[in-house]
């Protein structure tokens, strides 16, 4: 096991960051991610059972933890399962290529932080590491509005009728966000987002904005806050 500070003299408060994943290049490149920002020593731990080893050795501050290994094929929900069943604070950050929402909605249901996909940009790992190590739950949102579009189409959900990019723009809106921040965020033009609103209400039976936003938040399911 190696220790790496994010420099030679340790910052007053750093957090100690357990990552576990059977890949070098992830280890790594994590690591570096870290130690470039100035934000963490990291303990790195390439099997779950070193993993959870470390973990009890040296109590982390927070663990990033994949969900696949060569040895065991989505070993790392055990290992979330495992972990909550002795401690119930400490952040989980999952980061896993695997997309499937039924697998996403299962970790996270474990007790799962936050969830980050491998090929997301380094800009999107450190905004996950900085809300899941402030206790806060993260999710992007083209990953949240793949979940609910799941669900919706496996259940009486009125989202049933509702395209991805629809679900997207909807959960945007129960947040609250104007037509012009969901455009920017999605990369929409402006009247390509009230289109949407438009074919959105059609579907729902929403008369106005106010009218649809009531029935997202009474039916969308809930997940984690999102980036």
């Amino acid at each position: 096991m190696r220790v790496m500070t994010t420099s030679n003299v340790k910052p007053q408060g750093s957090p100690l960051v357990l990552i576990i994943d059977d890949h070098p290049f992830v280890l790594q490149g994590c690591a570096r991610i870290l130690e470039d920002a100035a934000l963490a020593r990291v303990i790195q731990a390439s099997t779950l059972t070193d993993g959870f080893r470390q973990y009890r050795a040296h109590h982390p501050d927070l663990v990033i933890v994949d969900l696949s290994f060569r040895s065991v094929m989505l070993g790392g929900v055990s290992f979330v399962r495992r972990l909550r069943l002795h401690d119930r604070a400490t952040p989980i950050l999952v980061l896993s290529m695997h997309r499937d929402p039924m697998i996403i909605r299962r970790v996270l249901d474990l007790g799962a932080t936050g969830y980050v996909l491998k090929d997301a940009p380094s800009e999107e790992f450190l905004s996950a590491f900085h809300r899941v190590r402030q206790g806060r739950s993260y999710l992007s949102h083209e990953v949240a509005s793949e979940v609910v579009f799941s669900e919706a189409k496996s259940s009486s959900s009125p989202y049933k009728s509702l395209t991805l990019r629809e679900v997207q723009v909807l959960q945007m809106l129960s947040e609250g966000k104007p037509y012009s921040q969901i455009a920017q965020e999605l990369g929409l033009s402006y009247k390509t987002v009230a289109n949407t609103c438009s074919l959105i209400k059609g579907k729902l039976g929403a008369r106005s904005l106010p009218e649809l936003m009531r029935i997202a938040l009474k039916h969308i399911p809930q997940l984690p806050e999102h980036g």
